[in-house]
């Protein structure tokens, strides 16, 4: 058997409750003592509480809340465990090699009812990610760990525009994965003040030799969305916009993460009413508009009807001027 096998047995036979000599254990399963000296070290490295009891009446044991708890997943958990893996594969999850000897080693210690269980669930769900690889996983892997140990880095950044760089020390709080992107979000001492960064921006990360507590009950995750939703408080700055509508086109306006964090009112049939930051429906929302055409009519404000007009102009003369091109190419 191989070690793995080895490990599993013996803990097995610890679940008895009683106390199990080295060579016991070996005659049982047929191998030598020291094999049995070896898995029982990778055991308790692994953080299995076995107790070693010496003198005449000695021998290992398991701690006894440890015999009560469950070694193996039923079926549910292993399906749910191995689908979970695909969405963290998927989203670009740094450890993917550690989650993938997980699912092979749930996997092998199954029987074969539960092994052909688990390949034909997992043959029934499937995600479409553009994952985060090569360099970008090695980046998140820092920062994770970083994060974990309270450890500061130098940061390398590409910001603005222009994509400049710009060196400064943070102190990671943790990694968040949005839409598609991770963010690592943080202490940044250059600007004193918590911030967040793109990661496929971090052009370079270096040990600062330097320690931090990340602040009691602090989310990174929360402070991410709080600073990329409207400030409800920032009422000047918002505007009522209301469209009607085919019913499909408003649900997918309303699944997108600005639109559905900013609904006042979703009137049947066809009709919703939003809050927006003013400066959003100069630049980002009619492009968000546009390819949804004639299934959605902007009822209000006059300022965003006006903006769509140029957008469409803008994209006329663009392609017009595209047409030109090529016509004068073929002539």
């Amino acid at each position: 058997m191989s070690k793995a096998d080895n490990m599993l047995s013996i803990l097995w036979l610890l679940r008895s409750g009683k106390r199990v000599t080295a060579q016991q254990l070996a005659d049982e399963l047929e191998i030598h003592v020291r094999t049995v000296y070896r898995c029982i070290d990778s055991l308790c490295a692994s953080g299995v509480p076995i107790i070693a009891d010496s003198g005449p009446n000695g021998g290992y044991r398991l701690l006894g809340e440890f015999i009560d708890s469950p070694l193996l997943f039923d079926s549910e958990e292993q399906i749910a465990l191995v689908h979970a893996s695909v969405f963290a594969q998927e989203a670009g999850y740094p450890f993917t090699d550690a989650l993938a000897r997980a699912v092979d080693k749930l996997k092998r210690y199954t029987n074969e009812e539960q092994l052909e269980r688990i390949n034909r669930h997992s043959m029934g769900l499937a995600v479409i990610q553009t994952p985060a690889e090569g360099r970008e996983l090695e980046l998140l892997q820092s920062l994770e760990e970083a994060a974990a140990h309270g450890e500061s880095l130098k940061m390398e950044y590409a910001k603005g525009v222009d994509l400049s760089s710009s060196n400064r020390v943070l102190d990671p709080y943790g990694i968040v994965h949005w839409k598609g992107n991770w963010y690592v979000v943080g202490f940044c001492r250059l600007r004193g003040e918590i911030r967040s960064f793109r990661v496929d921006r971090i052009l370079q990360l270096e040990e600062a030799n330097l320690n931090f507590e990340r602040p009691a009950a602090f989310s990174p995750k929360d402070f991410l969305l709080r600073s990329l939703l409207p400030n409800p408080l920032e009422a000047e700055m918002q505007v009522i916009v209301r469209i009607q509508g085919h019913e499909h086109a408003l649900n997918e306006i309303c699944k997108h993460w600005l639109f559905g964090h900013s609904i006042l009112e979703r009137k049947q049939p066809g009709e919703v009413l939003f809050q927006l930051e003013e400066q959003s429906l100069k630049t980002y929302v009619p492009y968000f508009f546009l390819p949804f055409g004639r299934s959605i009519e902007i009822l209000e404000p006059p300022m965003l009807i006006d903006r769509m007009m140029e957008v469409s102009l803008e994209m006329f003369k663009h392609y017009e001027a595209m047409q030109k091109k090529m016509i004068g190419k073929d002539e």
